[in-house]
């Protein structure tokens, strides 16, 4: 399967099943269009009358052109075959392994944010903080079901997990105690809002936590409309000089400036560059997760706009890295030389598999997303996946799940796409959240982009 766009000035040709990319002009572009449907002489007509004003196109060059692209179909670097799908199948049925973990250390929040998916940490139920207890034994789980596996990945997640700082603390303590003799090597994160930060955590996290994630949403007047203390301040002025101070004293480790776009800033661009400016390189913005009444939620009508930044905010990236100071934005994170494996490609994240979120009591989710809904409740810390049915759902989960994403291009990019996005959409996780899918697309579509100027540079 081929995908033609044009972008930026750039003709660019993305073979999907072989991850080939090829930047070409607008006659390769042309011809390339019509190669798999038209015979040679119909492609050599309609070439020779579109450019009959361009001396230098002719009947030669177009069969050179058509010579190119059989041998690059050849070598597999044009429309090359879709061979996966059993391999995703199979990865599945055979996974048994726990790699990954979501910690929510705390079901409640200083922060009272309207948007939040996880109704200010309580996730539709009560207020709760994780014991010392729970966190230990959901680290004897995950050391147990990890196989041979040596890297395990922890998330410590609320709500907001500094409101429960002691205990984060104390499970660090408990994990670095135990790893060597299990021969695993335990990589944590934490994603916080702000508020509580001081210099003495500061320095804690940026000793222990391999990256920390950091909830601003871009410009004051955006951020603070929606992320506000329970008085109703916004918490921009609090927040900044803090989140500052931790990526200054972090000494290059990982971060991320993790911010939420709502149908009140449609024009995100601004919030991402304002962060940039700011001084933070490391940035990410999400479209909101919410139900599609609420007024802050993304409609149609905001469809074009949003791919119009997604492709406002790749050039605007281009130029700041050639004048110097560049950043880092999340979705445009792609490899094309040595990206992630196949198997990794076509199984997306492991939610409910290798991936789980654990509650304050120690119940166990396939996801953060996921988290107080009975329907998806998989057991606990203690007994392990007892739902083995809705497990067995999330082990079908992958880029050739649903029949819509059969002939679509990017789904070697999207693994199958977000079971939770899919799950809010549609009431199943089989389902396909098209508004995401079209935001997707718009986003690899630039992120190849980019690296077609890089190459080109």
């Amino acid at each position: 399967m081929v995908h033609c766009y044009k972008l930026n000035g750039y003709n660019i040709v993305l073979d999907t099943c072989s991850g080939s990319v090829h930047s070409v002009d607008e006659v390769a572009y042309d011809i390339i269009s019509m190669y798999k449907s038209n015979t040679a002489e119909e492609i050599t007509e309609y070439i020779l009358k579109k450019y009959k004003d361009q001396p230098d196109v002719n009947a030669d060059e177009v069969k050179e052109c058509l010579g190119d692209i059989a041998e690059l179909e050849k070598q597999g670097k044009l429309y090359s075959e879709d061979v996966y799908e059993n391999l995703a199948i199979d990865f599945k049925n055979n996974s048994n392994v726990v790699k990954a973990m979501c910690l929510h250390v705390a079901h409640t929040c200083n922060l009272n944010c309207s948007y939040c998916f996880a109704s200010q940490g309580k996730y539709q139920g009560d207020r709760a903080l994780m014991s010392f207890e729970v966190g230990k034994q959901a680290f004897d789980f995950l050391i147990a079901n990890s196989g041979t596996r040596k890297n395990l990945e922890v998330d410590f997640f609320g709500g907001e997990p500094l409101m429960n700082w002691d205990v984060v603390k104390q499970l660090v303590e408990y994990a670095r105690q135990v790893e060597k003799q299990h021969n695993k090597n335990f990589r944590f994160t934490l994603t916080t809002n702000g508020v509580l930060l001081d210099d003495e955590i500061i320095d804690y996290l940026n000793k222990e936590m391999c990256n920390v994630v950091l909830s601003l949403d871009g410009r004051q007047s955006v951020h603070d409309h929606f992320r506000k203390y329970y008085n109703g301040k916004g918490s921009y002025e609090d927040i900044v000089p803090k989140f500052k101070r931790l990526v200054e004293k972090r000494g290059g480790k990982d971060y991320y400036m993790r911010g939420t776009f709502t149908h009140n800033n449609v024009d995100f661009t601004e919030d991402i560059l304002h962060m940039a400016d700011l001084g933070f390189k490391e940035l990410s913005m999400e479209p909101v997760v919410c139900a599609p009444g609420d007024p802050y939620a993304l409609t149609e009508a905001d469809l074009p706009k949003l791919f119009e930044q997604y492709e406002k905010l790749a050039v605007e990236m281009i130029r700041r890295k050639k004048a110097g100071n560049g950043f880092t934005f999340y979705h445009y994170m792609i490899d094309l030389t040595e990206g992630p494996c196949i198997y990794k490609r076509i199984t997306g994240c492991g939610s409910g598999t290798e991936y789980m979120a654990v509650t304050p009591w120690g119940e166990l989710y396939p996801c953060h997303q996921f988290v107080g809904d009975p329907k998806y409740s998989l057991g606990d810390v203690w007994k392990g996946v007892t739902n083995k049915a809705a497990q067995d759902e999330f082990r079908s989960c992958n880029a050739y799940a649903r029949p819509e994403c059969k002939d679509c291009w990017a789904k070697l990019y999207c693994s199958g796409g977000c079971a939770a996005n899919s799950y809010h959409a549609t009431g199943k996780i089989s389902g396909v959240y098209e508004y995401g899918c079209e935001l997707f697309k718009k986003r690899m579509e630039c992120a190849v982009m980019i690296k077609v100027a890089e190459a080109e540079e």
